[in-house]
């Protein structure tokens, strides 16, 4: 009988039940990973071959497991209704920021569990880097749009907010015109972005000259993109640069490449032999994809001749290592097998100096 009146209670139970509803919501989060986890390995199991970040979806899908179960079994609860308004309210606001989170998480998943059939490192991987670009830049559409709505959601759950957000409503078109110009630059960013998704002037792992530096594109947000320098350096750019300005892009339709290599030779030069050079130094290295290769005589001035090589390549940094091979080959060539080709200035002395000169011998 004491049970009983201990049990019935207002003040006992207004202390108990919060104490077991957190009990029972630890409880359910700690019972609800195992039954996750089993199904991430039974996904991994029937996709072996693809590397996707399932565990991402653990803690999210365990939290908002909870709190959807919180706010089900809340209204039967034997607590006070003012309490039970402000439990409510709180749990509301942390679903709908869980379930967006939950929903980022999921969005990344299936990026990857995409991704994950294209290769980008591949030489000739024109359609992986068309692919990533667009899933990524949708991915992060998709993220602020997201954030926004959940923002927004969680923002109207309060009384003032909500009459607020009808008198914004009401002066929608003032209220537009204002933030259009205050935010003309971030939007103008944010078009360029939804731009670049949309055109794709560059893609992820192209080869690119911007500002004077040669890099690839590491990642493209909507307001900015980073290009990873040659020395490691990391180039971050508007994005708008990329619709504004002119930039070189060297992977836009095709990896492959033809390069150049400029030497200065005295007009002794056997042309012919260097040619011939030129071929066996291809010949021998995998380096060169055999599409294009040539030596000519491309310029000459009062004291040497300019020699253009030139080389193709699969790829800008198999084209810059063959460039280098080849320009160390080819002078190499010419100082142990012509060294009367090197560039050399020439002095001749009249006559009068040559007689001067003998004279002087003679005494």
């Amino acid at each position: 009988m004491n049970a009983l009146a201990w049990v019935s209670d207002p003040a006992v139970m207004r202390v108990v039940v919060p104490i077991l509803a957190v009990a029972t919501a630890l409880l359910l989060y700690l019972l609800s990973g195992p039954l996750i986890r089993r199904v991430i390995i039974r996904l991994r199991r029937s996709l072996r071959q693809l590397s996707v970040p399932f565990e991402l979806l653990i803690v999210p899908s365990r939290t908002t497991f909870v709190l959807a179960v919180m706010l089900m079994f809340l209204p039967s609860l034997p607590v006070s209704p003012p309490l039970l308004a402000v439990v409510n309210h709180l749990l509301v606001i942390a679903f709908i920021l869980v379930f967006a989170w939950l929903s980022m998480r999921l969005l990344r998943v299936l990026s990857s569990l995409v991704l994950g059939k294209y290769e980008v490192s591949e030489i000739n991987n024109l359609e992986a880097r068309r692919v990533t670009t667009h899933l990524e830049l949708i991915r992060k559409i998709l993220d602020v749009i997201i954030i926004v709505i959940a923002v927004s959601a969680a923002l109207m759950t309060f009384d003032a907010v909500r009459q607020v957000g009808i008198s914004v409503l009401a002066s929608a078109g003032v209220a537009g015109i204002i933030l259009g110009f205050a935010a003309q630059k971030s939007i103008a960013t944010l078009i360029a972005g939804i731009q670049i998704a949309v055109t794709q002037p560059i893609r992820i792992d192209d080869v690119v000259i911007v500002e004077n530096e040669w890099g690839r594109i590491e990642e493209i947000t909507l307001t900015y993109v980073v290009v990873r320098i040659w020395d490691q350096r990391r180039l971050v750019v508007p994005i708008s640069h990329f619709l504004d300005k002119p930039f070189q892009n060297w992977t836009r339709s095709s990896a492959e490449l033809i390069g150049t290599v400029y030497l200065y030779a005295d007009y002794r030069v056997d042309v012919d032999a260097l040619r011939n050079e030129l071929q066996r130094i291809l010949e021998s290295t995998p380096l060169w994809d055999r599409r294009a290769s040539g030596l000519q005589v491309t310029g000459a001035t009062d004291r040497s001749v300019e020699l253009r090589a030139l080389v193709s390549a699969a790829n800008s940094s198999d084209a810059w290592d063959l460039r280098c091979l080849v320009r160390e080959k080819l002078l190499a060539y010419l100082q142990n097998s012509q060294p009367e080709s090197l560039p050399r200035t020439r002095l001749e002395r009249s006559a009068g100096e040559k007689l001067t000169d003998e004279i002087e011998n003679r005494v």
